[in-house]
């Protein structure tokens, strides 16, 4: 390993228990990536909390913990300007975060390491990044849900036609569609929401595992920085991570659900489809062809839903093996959650604009509705309303669809003679059946496709997406998230 040549340990936390300077290789292998210097308004917020612990205890007087306080405070206002950076010798986050505090109120700046580990500092640190930014996703989600909610106003006596396996089934209203997104979409807010309960504890004053001499009331801290309390076990404040894994999971499951939406919108757009038109400011064109206009803003979103499972897998294979209490293996948890957060803030504004502006053929999307045999099933429901086991008019309506496919008809050009070649009971009353809006009123139980269920649905949709809107201003944490 080629030896450093720079002997001296500034930006770094460690050294006197070495007779020699750290390789290169090591100095590279060790230093944190960029992302992780994101969380320093986290760890400066937090240090004010420590400077009052460190004052109870003794290690601080008065008037040296309210010079480090406003330090502190001036450096956040710094780092989130964007005029103090990380220079080329940080270590890390920590080591950048102590230099420049010694540098700016002197020795006594070197007092505020007591009593705390970077084990410690590091799950707090990425904790509260997360539950700031969970926020932000939150409200992401619900503008996304808002956006189908417009859509789906607009259309909820659209006849379209409902598909299985891509192939058409039956027909549905359109607004009932777009509103399976919302639930979907809701249920990954809520989710969030749910994680948060977890996520609320703190792990300031577990230290290095097994806690701090001079960190007795981590309560306090943990109020300050707005949690509901403290991790129970100092051991696993420190190694766990699954917190960060079950926000990973969220981010997964909710771009999985954006990626559906955006396969569905590509397909909508389609020549092939032709259902909507993509308006100019969510749409690409070709550098070869300029003909073309592209949904990529859809087509990034299912490219984007790859990397967001990725990155919890990723982090769960690194916890898979590793003993207790902290290993640096931990330290990949900031890249994976901090790359999820900028995938979904990305993702999730241009999905709300895509979808708010699509301007959907309502003819076209009728039409479509009863292409073919999509109303075959009214056949079949109706034979069994005349007394016939259902076995049998599944069978019955198969034979007619089989018999209209070799002639080349389909079911808009039914006779009575047909019906009657194909079973005589049959009869010209089953005609009156054949249309969609009949099909989807006879569909009115709880949750299903009739208008009227569709106009509750649009209602309750409303309703939860203004009860859910509330959480993100209830949040007491710290807020740096822009």
């Amino acid at each position: 390993m080629t030896a450093s040549t720079d002997p001296h340990p500034e930006g770094r936390l460690w050294g006197g228990r070495f007779g020699g300077a750290p390789g290169r290789d090591l100095i590279a292998l060790s230093r944190s990536e960029p992302d992780a210097f994101e969380l320093a308004p986290y760890d400066l917020v937090s240090s004010v909390a420590h400077s009052h612990q460190l004052r109870d205890a003794g290690i601080l007087d008065e008037d040296q913990q309210r010079a480090v306080e406003a330090a502190l405070e001036v450096m956040t206002a710094d780092v989130q300007a964007g005029t103090l950076r990380p220079a080329p010798g940080d270590e890390d986050l920590f080591g950048f975060l102590e230099r420049v505090l010694v540098e700016r109120v002197g020795p006594v700046g070197g007092l505020l390491r007591a009593g705390r580990s970077r084990n410690d500092q590091a799950a707090n640190d990425l904790r509260l990044y997360l539950r700031d930014h969970a926020r932000r996703v939150h409200g992401l989600v619900l503008d996304l849900v808002a956006s189908l909610l417009e859509q789906a106003r607009c259309h909820r006596r659209t006849v379209a036609p409902g598909f299985t396996h891509l192939q058409p089934a039956q027909p549905v209203a359109f607004g009932h569609h777009l509103l399976a997104h919302c639930q979907a979409l809701l249920r990954d807010v809520s989710r969030l929401e749910d994680w948060d309960v977890r996520a609320s504890r703190s792990p300031l004053g577990a230290a290095a595992l097994g806690g701090s001499p001079l960190v007795l009331h981590p309560e306090k801290m943990a109020e300050a920085l707005g949690y509901a309390g403290v991790c129970a076990n100092s051991i696993d404040a420190v190694s766990s991570r699954d917190v960060v894994a079950e926000f990973l999971f969220v981010a997964a499951v909710a771009g999985v659900d954006v990626s559906r939406l955006a396969e569905e919108v590509t397909l909508w757009v389609s020549d092939q489809f032709a259902w909507a038109q993509l308006d100019d400011a969510y749409a690409t064109g070709s550098s070869i062809m300029p003909q073309k206009k592209n949904p990529d803003v859809a087509e990034l979103a299912r490219g984007k839903a790859a990397r967001l499972v990725g990155d919890l897998t990723t982090l769960l294979t690194v916890m898979k093996g590793l003993p207790l209490a902290y290993d640096r293996d931990l330290s990949e948890d900031k890249r994976v959650a901090i790359d999820a957060v900028r995938v979904l803030e990305l993702v999730l504004p241009a999905m709300a604009g895509l979808v708010r502006t699509l301007d959907f053929d309502v003819e076209r999307l009728r039409r479509d509705a009863t292409a073919r045999f999509t109303l075959a099933t009214e056949i079949a429901d109706w034979l069994s309303e005349q007394g016939v086991p259902f076995d049998e008019a599944h069978e019955i309506t198969g034979k007619l669809v089989r018999r209209l496919e070799h002639q080349g008809r389909d079911l808009a050009s039914l006779d009575e003679a047909t019906l009657r070649a194909v079973d005589p009971r049959l009869t010209a009353d089953v005609l009156t059946r054949l249309t969609p809006e009949g099909a989807i009123e006879r569909r009115s139980g709880l949750g299903a496709t009739a208008f009227e269920r569709v106009d509750e649905q649009l209602v309750d949709v409303a309703r939860e997406l203004e009860a859910r809107r509330p959480w993100v201003a209830r949040y007491r944490g710290p807020r740096f998230s822009r």
